[in-house]
């Protein structure tokens, strides 16, 4: 449903959320093996949702990515629209150009119903939410 790079996305920014919360700045090298990323791509991925603005970085031997309080608070469905645009939100399920009421693909009214509930669980998810289960170990960012 979502890019390789957009799974990569979420998972990176719900470690940094869980590692901001202890005013921890990390870098690519610890994010990629705690996500079980190669390297170049989540440093490409990071540098992009710095610029823009979901996520903040710091230069220097101290430095590294991180989120502040706002950021903790965004949810699933912005680093989708970011990473992906609203393709998951508004587009057809079979990957038309043109599919509406007017004129549906075969699963349209489906999809419009699924789309719908996948949409609302990404908006009210915030990074923050999840902080408490990983750090249980009840929940994983790796396979």
């Amino acid at each position: 449903m979502v890019s390789k790079t957009c799974e990569y996305a979420i998972r990176a920014m719900l470690f940094i959320a869980q590692k901001s919360k202890s005013d921890i700045k990390v870098g690519v090298k610890h994010i990629a093996k705690a996500i079980d990323s190669p390297e170049p791509f989540i440093a490409k991925i990071l540098q992009e949702l710095s610029r823009k603005g979901l996520l903040q970085s710091a230069k220097g031997p101290t430095g590294g990515f991180f989120l502040d309080n706002a950021g903790l608070k965004q949810n699933l469905a912005d680093i989708v629209v970011a990473v992906d645009g609203d393709k998951l939100f508004t587009g057809c399920g079979l990957g038309l150009k043109s599919c509406s009421e007017k004129k549906p693909c075969p699963i349209h009214d489906e999809f419009v119903a699924v789309r719908r509930q996948i949409k609302t669980m990404m908006k009210s998810a915030t990074l923050d939410d999840y902080n408490t289960s990983l750090e249980l170990g009840e929940k994983y960012l790796k396979r």
